[in-house]
């Protein structure tokens, strides 16, 4: 039987590829502490599970294709705040930030057709943009560096006949880059100019670590048209669960054409819904707290990173993840050795291989992206792990 070219053309994630080994681990008694997966531990707000509580309703009903109200409404809310000025037609509901993603997608991507992304990217990028036959067109970066790509030159070189849009993360997924204004209002600056679209994925806005006010590309002027808002509760209120997204975007004939694939999948879910407009009435209290528990948790992980001999890592400034080049051959023999082979008094530790972040052949092949989602004293465990797991492997893999 014959699969289709576009689905070969996909890989699996980085992050959940070992699965597998890591079941096996599990029931061989070995305790796994994961760093691989951006799952937070942080309590979702009880304004969540409150709503669910208290629905109601005697059928759990369709609800409409582009969201129910009071959940576009409550976003809408939350973008004044923070100088972003949208109508409900600005808005269409998903079923998480991902499939966000893979709408806009395939709303202006066709065969032969090419995107721009800085890589290291997130991985799952890969995925949408293969399956509508498109291509991905790196911009390089290196982790000696701090991964910057916020330069003209360099995003202007990469435009072809056949590119469509520029998509970035901001802040960034893997590496924690975040962009000044500056930087943004340039590469904004850059899709009027060439008139493709300006994909601005801004799941993690609320973590920056530097006191910067929040940033987002539609607080931008001039160029409303070319960008492409995508945005998400799972990471913002830590309800991963609820699969809660949205696209955001001022181009009405571009939401006319999304709104084609909202139709075909009914609707997102109604009782996630309704919970998910709960919490946007959560206070910058709530932020606030949140984001000094993920610096603490950072500046734990680039401490006991900076110990261990030949590692490369420079301080993300925002999101929950870094990217780390490590002494060793290969993540992800690596990874499948700490899984099957490497224990300390039962403990292994698991990461997300660096090369499935990487368009360019070979790329990222000694590298790891970390999670750092987890409390301070298990992540202060798993570098330990870590350190330990590189220097047997390397004792036994020269």
């Amino acid at each position: 039987m014959k699969f289709s070219s576009k689905v070969q053309r996909c890989f699996q994630s980085p992050m959940r590829k070992f699965h597998p080994y890591a079941v096996a681990a599990a029931a061989a008694g070995k305790t796994i502490y994961h760093l691989n997966i951006g799952q937070p531990d942080i309590e979702t707000p009880p304004a969540y599970f409150e709503a669910v509580r208290d629905f109601h309703q005697q059928v759990l009903a369709y609800a409409p294709s582009p969201g129910m109200p009071e959940l576009i409404d409550a976003i809408i809310g939350y973008y004044a705040k923070i100088g972003v000025p949208l109508t409900p037609d600005d808005v269409l509901i998903t079923t998480g930030g991902s499939e966000a993603l893979q709408f806009v997608c395939n709303c202006i991507l066709d065969d032969g057709d090419e995107i721009i992304l800085p890589e290291p990217f997130y991985s799952n990028y890969n995925t949408f943009i293969s399956s509508t036959g498109a291509a991905i067109h790196p911009i390089p970066t290196r982790p000696e560096d701090g991964y910057f790509y916020a330069d003209r030159d360099k995003i202007e070189a990469a435009i072809t006949p056949n590119t469509r849009a520029i998509l970035i993360t901001n802040p960034g997924n893997p590496t924690g880059t975040v962009l000044t204004r500056d930087q943004m209002q340039m590469i904004l600056d850059v899709c009027v100019k060439n008139d493709i679209f300006l994909i601005a994925d801004e799941v993690y806005r609320e973590f920056v670590y530097s006191g910067e006010p929040l940033a987002s590309f539609g607080q931008l002027s001039g160029g409303e048209e070319h960008v492409v808002l995508i945005d998400s509760v799972s990471k913002r209120f830590s309800a991963c669960g609820a699969r809660i997204g949205c696209i955001i975007s001022r181009n009405r004939e571009l939401m006319a054409q999304a709104l084609k694939y909202c139709q075909a999948r009914l609707s997102v879910a109604t009782l996630d819904q309704v919970a998910a407009a709960a919490l946007y009435s959560v206070g910058p209290e709530y932020f606030e707290a949140v984001r000094v528990e993920y610096k603490r948790r950072r500046d734990t992980v680039v401490r006991k990173l900076a110990e261990i001999p030949g590692v490369v890592c420079e301080c993300p400034k925002g999101a929950f993840y870094l990217m780390a080049a490590l002494p060793i051959d290969d993540a992800e023999t690596f990874q499948q050795w700490l899984l099957e082979e490497f224990d300390d008094n039962g403990d292994t530790v698991m990461f997300a291989a660096g090369g499935g972040f990487y368009q360019t052949e070979g790329r990222g092949r000694n590298e790891i992206r970390i999670a750092y989602v987890k409390e301070q004293h298990v992540l202060e465990r798993a570098i330990d792990l870590l350190a330990l797991g590189i220097r047997k492997y390397n004792e036994t893999h020269k």
